[in-house]
């Protein structure tokens, strides 16, 4: 974001309503979405408290979306999301999921910025970059991740399936099944 843009404040009144203060006029959900892809950032508050719903609202943003045709995120992304409120790497979700969309977003620029150089249309965006960068990539992240849990990021060892996991290797195969499911998204958005 530029030093330019400002972000848009949008205000929720009692009525439930949703007004545009940049542009004086009422907004729907619909309509907040599409300022959102333009690349504008946004903030909902409560008119009367001045409490920040960004998040409420953003949430039924991608809720109405996933309802639809266009969802995004696979079955088991969601489930282990809600997995992740309950258990106790879900503080390392957030950071990780931060990260990740904001190299696929950079990735999204180049091979964008890639095409209009001349490269052909139908190349597969994994060819471009090479999925092996990419997952390089993602252990990178995972790793900056663990390491500022004080977790161990190179060992993977897994323990034998009869054997007991003690609690402290628990996290880590927590961990572990974490990368099964990045490795398998992975090969799902070479396939796309």
């Amino acid at each position: 974001m530029s030093d330019t843009d400002q972000t848009i404040i949008i205000k929720r009144y009692a009525s439930r309503r949703l007004y545009n203060s940049d542009t004086s006029e009422y907004v729907t959900l619909e309509e907040i979405a599409a300022l959102i892809r333009q690349g504008k950032d946004i903030q909902i508050i409560d008119s009367k408290t001045g409490d920040d719903l960004t998040r409420q609202f953003l949430m039924q943003i991608i809720t109405e979306q996933e309802t639809g045709s266009e969802s995004v995120l696979p079955l088991n992304v969601l489930m282990d999301v809600v997995r992740s409120y309950s258990d106790q790497t879900g503080s390392v979700v957030p950071d990780f999921l931060s990260k990740s969309f904001e190299m696929l977003k950079s990735q999204q620029q180049e091979m964008i910025s890639s095409l209009q150089k001349g490269a052909p249309a139908a190349v597969n965006p994994m060819e471009i970059f090479g999925l092996e960068s990419w997952q390089k990539a993602q252990s990178a992240i995972m790793n900056s991740t663990l390491g500022s849990w004080g977790l161990n990021p190179t060992q993977e060892e897994e323990p034998a399936a009869d054997a007991p996991v003690p609690e402290a290797n628990q996290k880590e195969t927590e961990l572990a099944e974490i990368k099964q499911q990045l490795a398998a998204m992975q090969e799902k958005l070479k396939n796309l």
